[in-house]
Parts: C-alpha cells; sequence; structure tokens
C-alpha cells in the first residue's frame, strides 16, 4: 500500500541508494511551504492542535479493531498538519483580517455608546467595569492580529525569489540573521502578549456570567442595556468557541474519512505552492497488474508463501523494472483504495507509491511524500546538480 516491497527486498524503506544522500534530500520542515526555507524560527509559531489530536484521537480509537493501518494513519495526520498550516495562512489573509478588525472596532462601538447610553442606571453588580474590560479585550485582540499581520507581511516580501543569484544571497544572510534575531524577540513578546490576552478572556468570561447570574431579574429590570449587552457578549463568546470546536472536529473527522476530497478541494481553490507539473511528471510511472493463481506458482516458494497481491511495471522504457508487491500493501493509502489491474501507479523517490491521482494533486499542494515527508523538489534539484 505505502510501501515498496521488491522480490528480493520487504523492506518499507527505499533501497540504499535511494538513502546515500537523504540527509541532503530530506526536508526536515516539510509542511512548511518552500519558499519559506529563509523563515527560520518564525515560521514555527505555536499552532491549533485541533486537527491533528482529532486524527490521532480517531487513530487511537480504531487501532483495537484495525480500521485503518498505520500508514493511512500517518497520511491523515500528515494532511491534518497540512490544513492547520494553511488554516493559519488564511486566517491572517488580507479579507480576514479586515472583517476581524471591522467585527471587534462594532464590539468596542456598541459598548461605548451603550455605556454613555445607559449613565443613569445603578446596577447593583459592576456590570460597566466587566463591559469596559471587555472591550479593551477586544482592542488588544486588534493588536496581537496587527502585530501578527505585519510579521507575515514583512515574511513574505523577505523571501528569497529561486531566481536571485548566489551572491546576492550571500550578501543577504548577516542581515537576514539580524534581522532574524530581532523577529525572534519580537515574536515571543507578542507570543506571551496573545496567551496573556486569552487568558485574561477566559477569566474575565467567567467573571462576567457570574455577575450576570447573580444579579438575576434585578439587573434586567434595574439596567436593561447594560445588562442584555453583557448576556449578548457572553452569547457570541459561547457561539463561537462551540462553532470552532465543532469545525475542527468535522475537519478532523473529514480528514480521515474523506481524504481525497480534501485534497481535491485544497487542489482547486489553492494556489500552486508545492511541486510542479513538470516536476511530478518526471517522477516514475508504474502500471499495477493483479497477479492470477497459475502466475503466483511461477513464483518461488518463498514468494508464493508471501501472498503477492500484484506486480508494479514501470511506464514509458524498453527495459521496464518490476516491482512485486504482497497483498496488504497493494492499496493506497490516501483513499484506502485497493490496486485494480492497469492503474497507473505514482513512485516517488522514497520508495512509496500511490495511485496518480492522488498522490499528484497532494504533491501539487505540498511537494513532500504524504507518508514520510521526503521533499521530491530537493531530490530533483540534487540530481539537476549532479548533472552539471
Amino acid at each position: 500500500m505505502s510501501t515498496e516491497t521488491t522480490a528480493n527486498n520487504s523492506s518499507p524503506f527505499p533501497p540504499a541508494s535511494s538513502r546515500r544522500h537523504s540527509s541532503d534530500m530530506i526536508d526536515e520542515t516539510p509542511l512548511i511551504i518552500n519558499g519559506g526555507d529563509n523563515d527560520g524560527g518564525g515560521r514555527r509559531s505555536v499552532r491549533r492542535q485541533g486537527l491533528r489530536e482529532a486524527a490521532r484521537l480517531l487513530r487511537h480509537a480504531s487501532s483495537g479493531r484495525m480500521m485503518m493501518r498505520e500508514p493511512s494513519m500517518l497520511v491523515r495526520e500528515s494532511a491534518a498538519e497540512q490544513l492547520e498550516e494553511r488554516q493559519s495562512d488564511w486566517a491572517y489573509s488580507k479579507p480576514v483580517v479586515v472583517l476581524d478588525f471591522v467585527w471587534n472596532l462594532a464590539f468596542v462601538a456598541v459598548a461605548t455608546a451603550v455605556l454613555v447610553l445607559s449613565s443613569d442606571e445603578k446596577p447593583n453588580m459592576p456590570l460597566r467595569v466587566w463591559i469596559i474590560g471587555y472591550g479593551l479585550q477586544c482592542m488588544m485582540h486588534m493588536l496581537c492580529v496587527c502585530v501578527e499581520y505585519r510579521k507575515r507581511n514583512r515574511r513574505r516580501s523577505n523571501r528569497s525569489p529561486r531566481s536571485r543569484s548566489s551572491s546576492s544571497m550571500e550578501e543577504e544572510v548577516g542581515l537576514g540573521l539580524e534581522l532574524g534575531q530581532l523577529e525572534s524577540e519580537s515574536n515571543s513578546f507578542a507570543k506571551h502578549l496573545e496567551s496573556a490576552n486569552t487568558m485574561f478572556s477566559f477569566i474575565w468570561w467567567i467573571i462576567g456570567f457570574y455577575w450576570v447570574s447573580s444579579g438575576g431579574q434585578e439587573l434586567a429590570q434595574g439596567s436593561p442595556q447594560l445588562y442584555w449587552l453583557c448576556i449578548v457578549f457572553l452569547g457570541f463568546d459561547v457561539f463561537f468557541v462551540v462553532f470552532c470546536v465543532a469545525l475542527a472536529c468535522v475537519i478532523g473527522i473529514a480528514v480521515c474519512c474523506c481524504l481525497p476530497c480534501i485534497i481535491a478541494v485544497l487542489y482547486a481553490v489553492a494556489e500552486q505552492e508545492g511541486a510542479s507539473k513538470e516536476d511530478i511528471d518526471q517522477l516514475t510511472k508504474f502500471k499495477f497488474r493483479k497477479v492470477g493463481d497459475s502466475e503466483k506458482q511461477s513464483f518461488d516458494e518463498e514468494q508464493a508463501q508471501g501472498d503477492s497481491g500484484g506486480v508494479m511495471t514501470e511506464c514509458g522504457t524498453d527495459s521496464p523494472v518490476e516491482h512485486t508487491l504482497p497483498h496488504e500493501d497493494a492499496e493506497c493509502c490516501i483513499c484506502l483504495s485497493a490496486y485494480e489491474d492497469e492503474t497507473e501507479l505514482r513512485e516517488l523517490p522514497c520508495g512509496h507509491h500511490f495511485h496518480c491521482g492522488c498522490v499528484d494533486k497532494w504533491l501539487y499542494i505540498n511537494a513532500t511524500c504524504p507518508l514520510c515527508k521526503y521533499n521530491i523538489l530537493k531530490s530533483s534539484n540534487y540530481e539537476d546538480g549532479e548533472e552539471v
């Protein structure tokens, strides 16, 4: 399924010749967009763990019943991490940031207006203090979003294009290190500020809920404007928390059960950030052929006992290479479908194989193996360097 097994080698890892320069080819940060190799530690910000934890939870829940094999779950965890990365990028895109600013400014404006209009109300609970604190929290959130948005824009502008000469890149190394240190310090401050604001929001919500609940009907009758404004703010917070948790669960289940659909959606809406069509076409393509009973008898005794599931035959060559797959490996760990006769397969440089239609879309989005995170672009660049 996800590992290549030949007649002479049943190891799930690529042959030694493919691993000779693995230290040069393996991308240690495979889920970070390839254009941002110079981002350094700033790119590895604190990410939301919801999608990844949902995938792992389903893996543990299904481990006893063997609903999915381990390679399939590894692919789904990689997809969950990829979705988290893109979710973070989308969350700080310009339209979303503008909408976030407008939304929080509306909260601040409404709070200010109600505080002015309700100057004659005398609540028995300090609701005005809570509303002022809520408005300050919204302003602090906007500040954190602004800092993160500017940081990401600065990072995009500092990314070196591939066509940049090596001399100009060497001149920028020192400046990049200095900027990286300054950015790391600012990132640390922004992270602490955002964490403090999140903790304050949670505690402040509990305090507001307690004050509103303790006031009861007396607040509703004596200070209706302040009371109902607090109810609205508390209700919006609950709605957003429930919505985000439900969305994370739905996406986590979709990643585990409908991964090809998720990849197809990302392929349709996302820009090409992984491998190009030319890079993908350079990868070896195979055709799968099931082994009949008569053919099994022609194998040697060791192969016959291994319950062979089929043979992969290389396409487009005069002397095609054939790989024998065991029955348990004769399926794609992206779509979980068994290989059928005459199905086209794509083998990556790491030795893992998938349906062409499944892995081509994945590589267009992210140029790494969905199973072992092997970077196919670094492999092709190394081969080009050897030819030169």
